[in-house]
């Protein structure tokens, strides 16, 4: 599965108490860009770029499936270079959190 054909999964496996509130914009900068628009508790995917992204997540796109699924830390990613952060490192933080991670698996 393509990091793209992932992230379509996102909007559907939004928990919405996690994401109650949240209302930014978040990049992924992989092999087809795209990016989550987060509106008060629900998220809507768009293929390229946002001219108003809140965070922008750099890394290649097997890393960014597997981040997403919980099998790679966020911070280990971090850490070791696997993960480019650019803006609210906060708000990235607390990504998935926004989401029910079985729906993830």
């Amino acid at each position: 599965m393509s990091a793209l054909d992932f992230l379509k999964k996102l909007p559907s496996a939004v928990d919405p108490e996690g994401a109650a509130g949240v209302n930014c914009v978040v990049q992924f900068a992989i092999s087809t860009p795209a990016y989550l628009t987060f509106t008060n508790g629900a998220a809507k995917l768009d293929e390229g770029t946002s001219g108003n992204a809140d965070v922008t997540l750099t890394m290649e796109d097997d890393d960014l499936v597997s981040m997403l699924k919980g099998e790679l830390d966020g911070m280990t990613a971090f850490m070791t270079g696997k993960l480019q952060l650019d803006g609210d490192m906060m708000l990235a933080q607390r990504f998935r959190g926004f989401f029910n991670a079985d729906k993830l698996a």
